[in-house]
């Protein structure tokens, strides 16, 4: 029994001394300081995220494993379990915002193949597609102009003076996407305060009884119009060379070399 337990030490040891090599050698590759879009007023005050910036190493060819790993692309995991590789400061990857996320991947990408990314844009009233490349390292980011407490939230006062207190960096555990819950789901997983109540099931309840449908639609409006992260509507040369204006999405494709 004993030599049992003696082999089980000896392979943790050994697992830890490959882990700590690891490590050191990570920990000697360049790095950048990235600002978030949120400046990270959307965190709370005890949460290393409230910094507003996150060190990034630079990319190897060791995390291409990551980028090519079948269960975590079945999985839909694969840009966050490269996020928790590359991040070298003390972070909870899963606490990050969508578009504070989406921010880190697009550094991470300069990083790894250069900022010229191929994307394409329909024409909004010719409906027809041009492909263009854009230059990551020139897009644009909406910074959040809204006050934010100690919990990182921000507020909204409904008409009938009902203050809501909402999150940008929601708890993607609570949000159900089933087709006939998208925006009572939406709403409950970022409003954490109906006037001086955090408890969930008073949430539940305002969301389901008590919250007018106007007034919603006005909160949402509210929520995204003041949502801070990366501007996606650019200025695109039309093959006639005229320009238009299109949004654009970032891929699952953007960590393959341009073609």
């Amino acid at each position: 029994m004993g030599k049992v337990t003696d082999r089980y030490d000896d392979q943790n040891l050994i697992k830890l001394a490959k882990q700590q090599y690891t490590d050191k050698k990570i920990s000697k590759l360049p790095s950048d300081i990235i600002p978030l879009p949120s400046k990270g007023v959307i965190y709370p005050v005890d949460s290393p995220l409230r910094q507003g910036h996150v060190e990034l190493r630079q990319m190897t060819a060791y995390d291409e494993d990551i980028l090519t790993n079948i269960s975590y692309i079945r999985e839909n995991v694969v840009f966050e379990k490269l996020l928790e590789s590359l991040v070298t400061s003390d972070h909870n990857i899963s606490e990050l915002a969508n578009f504070d996320r989406e921010a880190l991947l697009i550094n991470a990408r300069i990083s790894a193949y250069g900022s010229d990314y191929p994307i394409i844009a329909i024409h909004p009233e010719t409906k027809k597609e041009t492909k263009t490349n854009i230059n990551l390292s020139e897009l644009q980011y909406k910074s959040l102009n809204l006050d934010t407490d100690d919990n990182g939230d921000c507020t909204y006062i409904c008409e009938d003076k009902t203050v809501i207190k909402f999150t940008y960096a929601p708890d993607q555990s609570k949000y159900d996407q089933s087709p006939d819950k998208i925006i009572s789901s939406f709403l409950s997983s970022i409003i954490t305060q109906i006037n001086d109540s955090r408890d969930r099931n008073d949430i539940d309840e305002f969301i389901k009884y008590k919250f007018p449908f106007k007034e919603s639609k006005k909160f949402q409006n509210y929520v995204t119009s003041n949502m801070p992260g990366l501007i996606k509507n650019i200025e695109i040369k039309g093959d006639d060379g005229g320009t238009f204006t299109a949004g654009f999405q970032i891929g699952s494709d953007l960590f393959w070399p341009n073609p």
